[in-house]
């Protein structure tokens, strides 16, 4: 199993012991970038921070340690954010 296989299904900031997703959570998909295939736990966040995207803290992205994954909603389809690209 090669680590994209791996990262399929687990959940973003998940302890590795226990990252898949849990039930009465709402998440999204993360499609493309370092975190291709990992779920976004939503529950929670306000819809006003949700439409703009996220960045998220990731050590394999482009600036490696102390760089950040910027993902922002699919316009058509919600329960899917898109890679925008990363930021240090």
């Amino acid at each position: 199993m090669d680590e994209t296989e791996f990262m399929r299904g687990r959940v973003y900031g998940a302890d590795h012991e226990d990252a898949g997703p849990r039930p009465g959570r709402t998440y999204v998909e993360l499609v493309g970038g370092p975190l291709d295939g990992l779920l976004l736990d939503t529950t929670g966040r306000p819809g006003h921070e949700l439409r703009h995207g996220v960045a998220l803290d990731t050590e394999i992205g482009r600036y490696g340690p102390g760089g950040r994954a910027l993902y922002v909603p699919r316009p058509q389809d919600s329960r899917r954010f898109d890679w925008h690209g990363d930021s240090p």
